[in-house]
């Protein structure tokens, strides 16, 4: 319970330091982004790789590319079908700087998780055009502020280094806000933990230089203006392109050629007359194929 009063109190004095004289814990600006750092290829023997460090935020982002039947099918009271593209967020209490249990994840991990997922989607080349099943896993090293962000910058990263043709990279930022009960308000740029306190919010958008993919916000206020929108979408994108011009310094575009360790997949069009001829009576021709070529074939 005490720590719990410190923890308020000391968030309260950080949104009166910042509305009153504009300075913020760490000494940043209200609109600067912490120190980044981007790194690709860290693991040899997968797909892709791609790390992003922005302060003490680490994420490591791992691709691996499937065959067309290893889409994850959908069956659920909400949805059915199939998914080609899934990410997955992992974080453990280490990420924190605590020890607990090591459990399945949780709601947050998972939320955050289908958040970064959302903000590569519109980006993702069609599947006539590359037609592998493509799941990202990103493990949360450390989180002190926006990690789902983290993970949606280490994703690009890390599909870009796959090869897989993105068609713009994405980048996210958190943004939140100062204020209190008089009316006055502050956003700042690239939220760390201790700046949510009361009367602020964590307002997290992902996209490319020329758009939104993906927002999620949730706030300790009685609701937000739309002045207070405006401004958060301005400084949000000035922020997400400087982050994304530094990625560029890193890898600039997908990379040519597949990793040696990813498959390779052929697709043959053939007369649709003559698939029952493929497959032969109770699958014997296509399971012979496979038998002595050790492919596999999805028709």
């Amino acid at each position: 319970i005490i720590l719990g009063r410190v923890k308020i109190y000391v968030e309260e004095f950080i949104t009166e330091r910042i509305l009153d004289k504009e300075q913020r814990l760490d000494g940043r600006g209200l609109n600067d982004v912490r120190d980044i750092n981007v790194e690709v290829g860290l693991l040899p023997r997968v797909h892709g790789t791609g790390m992003f460090m922005r302060g003490d935020t680490q994420v490591l982002s791992v691709v691996t590319l499937g065959a067309p039947g290893d889409v994850q099918t959908l069956d659920t009271m909400e949805e059915d079908g199939t998914k080609r593209y899934m990410h997955h967020y992992n974080d453990t209490p280490a990420t924190y700087g605590e020890a607990g249990p090591l459990r399945g994840p949780g709601n947050r991990a998972i939320g955050h998780g289908a958040l970064a997922e959302r903000a590569l989607l519109p980006v993702l080349p069609e599947e006539a055009d590359f037609p592998y099943t493509i799941r990202v896993v990103s493990e949360v090293l450390g989180s002190n502020g926006s990690s789902s962000m983290a993970s949606a910058c280490g994703s690009t990263l890390a599909l870009m280094d796959a090869g897989v043709p993105l068609k713009k990279p994405v980048a996210g930022i958190a943004m939140g806000l100062a204020s209190n009960e008089k009316g006055d308000w502050k956003i700042i740029t690239d939220l760390q933990d201790v700046e949510d306190g009361p009367g602020g919010m964590d307002f997290k958008i992902a996209g490319t230089r020329d758009g939104i993919t993906a927002i999620q916000m949730d706030t300790k206020t009685h609701g937000l203006s739309w002045d207070i929108i405006k401004q958060t979408f301005a400084q949000a994108k000035v922020a997400r392109v400087k982050i994304l011009d530094f990625m560029k310094t890193i890898i600039s575009e997908p990379k040519k050629e597949l990793s040696p360790f990813a498959p390779r997949i052929i697709t043959i069009n053939i007369n649709p007359d003559k698939i029952r001829d493929v497959i032969g009576p109770g699958g014997k021709i296509i399971n012979k194929i496979i038998a002595e070529t050790g492919v596999a074939i999805d028709i």
